[in-house]
């Protein structure tokens, strides 16, 4: 079973939903929504993966955010006790570009102050353009993420220096066509030759999909939920 850390099968509630502009800086972002099971009956806080889908994706179609990765396995039934919530990226947009960083921010302090979510524990995971955001927003909020797992990505080595406190797990295909697999090396070497915690792990004979085998490893789902920040 995925997410072994977790001991229900099923989300109690999936639903849509949509932010509110906290500043002429940031716009509305559509996003989906999976409480666990329990939820409604617990008034205890649950963990959190922030969840940023690829290029494809984009658009004002919600349902286009669950073909692929963690939203998709939660309506297979395959995760549970933990809140996920999964933004869509506006068409022509990108998940690390300025605007959406700060989009995902605002996403980010909305949920906190709506869900019941443990500040503790608290993780960011994307694919492709969605590991390019993981990359970005895990360096922006460094301070605020347990750990995060990069799929297929890349970032500004400059950035490695912002996540060597942060547990790193990134995952990249050998054969990758789209994304070179040294985007993800050159940030792993970087952070660890700054004295930090990343490891990457590499499929050999994996294309520009390796977040399939990524998120069907409980291995990282083990490491993951192991992973807790000491709050103040």
């Amino acid at each position: 079973m995925l997410f072994s850390a977790c001991q229900s099968t099923q989300f109690a509630r999936e639903s849509v939903q949509n932010t509110k502009p906290e500043s002429v800086q940031t716009q509305a972002l559509n996003y989906m929504v999976f409480l666990p099971d329990g939820y409604d009956k617990s008034k205890q806080d649950w963990p959190l993966i922030l969840f940023l889908h690829g290029a494809g994706e984009r658009g004002n179609d919600i349902e286009k955010v669950a073909f692929h990765g963690l939203p998709k396995l939660a309506r297979q039934g395959q995760l549970n006790n933990c809140i996920l919530i999964a933004p869509q990226c506006p068409e022509g947009d990108y998940w690390d570009s300025l605007q959406q960083q700060n989009n995902l921010v605002a996403l980010l302090a909305e949920a906190r102050k709506k869900y019941n979510i443990d500040d503790s524990r608290m993780y960011l995971t994307g694919l492709s353009m969605g590991g390019f955001g993981t990359w970005q927003l895990g360096a922006t909020l460094h301070e605020e993420f347990a750990a995060i797992v990069p799929i297929c990505g890349g970032g500004n080595v400059w950035n490695a220096r912002l996540l060597t406190e942060m547990p790193v797990w990134a995952f990249h295909g050998g054969k990758d066509p789209v994304v070179p697999v040294e985007f993800s090396e050159n940030m792993v070497d970087q952070i660890n030759k700054l004295g930090g915690n990343a490891k990457l792990t590499i499929y050999p004979e994996a294309g520009h999909n390796s977040w399939d085998e990524a998120y069907n490893d409980e291995q990282l789902w083990q490491w993951l939920f192991e992973q807790k920040k000491e709050i103040d």
